[in-house]
């Protein structure tokens, strides 16, 4: 299985958890991953409001370089997922706006065709891998974990995950032996966009998810997005002093978490770099 990786900006920033454990996971996997080191930041909905169209040539050039390696195109962003995804949309719904953005691309010996598919890991492991088909080693027997799904992965939703009751991650928690808390908040916004703006508003959104999570009896919360996760996580006692709560169950990228179940190196996982301590 060869995918070509757009990594995204946040695992070389705020989270290189996500990067060394992603690395980690894959390898155990025999999964291989290009990475697209040409590729810039997607501009995470905030380039789109100011310069619709720059956005566009920006995410057609990185949507490009996976084509130019004729492979589908992973994330590990719930963002970025969907800012590459609504881009590649937006292309081959309209050719004539294509051809504008591949004049721009020329320039840099680049041209977008429409070929390439945008999709985020979690959904890869789901339809390509198979989730029954993980090596588990290290069951996660036990363990109650909460899906944090965050709306940018289900919104559109990939496949035929229901954006209103997504299954992706709790069939995953399934299958590494852990046991799925179901419980309100699991699909609902993170706040994170709105942190710089409204820092107040974001850290009650986080706070009523943690709590909540917290209330249904979750041991762990798990989420398939880093910003999500810093929402959760770094943001932890902002988010916990807005909702007036003393603690919280650990938050873990998705990539941790499988790692946790394939028994590699907590180190590698990076889950001494967590904020809330996590306990396996």
């Amino acid at each position: 299985m060869k995918y070509a990786l757009f990594m995204g900006c946040t695992p070389y920033g705020a989270t290189p958890e996500v990067k060394t454990s992603l690395e980690a996971t894959a390898t155990a996997l025999d999964i291989e991953l290009i990475e697209l080191t040409e590729a810039s930041c997607c501009g995470a909905t905030h380039l789109q409001d100011y310069d619709s169209f720059l956005s566009l040539v920006l995410n057609a050039r990185n949507l490009a370089y996976a084509e130019r390696l004729g492979l589908d195109l992973i994330t590990v962003c719930n963002t970025c997922r969907l800012v590459l995804g609504k881009a590649a949309a937006e292309l081959n719904g309209d050719l004539r706006l294509r051809e504008r953005v591949n004049e721009k691309l020329a320039e840099v010996g680049l041209r977008y065709d429409g070929s390439v598919r945008v999709r985020h890991l979690l959904y890869v492991l789901r339809d390509d891998y198979g989730f029954d088909n993980l090596p588990i080693k290290k069951p996660l027997t036990g363990k109650k974990i909460a899906p944090f799904y965050g709306c940018h992965n289900i919104r559109p939703s990939e496949g035929d995950d229901d954006p209103f009751r997504p299954r992706a991650l709790r069939d995953l928690i399934t299958a590494l032996g852990g046991e799925a808390v179901d419980y309100p908040l699991q699909n609902d916004c993170c706040g994170f966009h709105a942190q710089m703006q409204a820092s107040e508003t974001t850290y009650r959104l986080g706070g009523k998810i943690l709590a909540e999570a917290g209330d249904y009896g979750a041991d762990w919360i798990v989420t398939p997005c880093p910003l999500c996760q810093l929402s959760l996580d770094a943001q932890n006692l902002n988010a916990l002093r807005a909702v007036k709560r003393p603690s919280s169950p650990p938050t873990l990228h998705l990539t941790q978490l499988i790692g946790v179940a394939l028994g590699l190196n907590e180190k590698r996982l990076g889950l001494n770099r967590n904020i809330v301590s996590v306990s396996i």
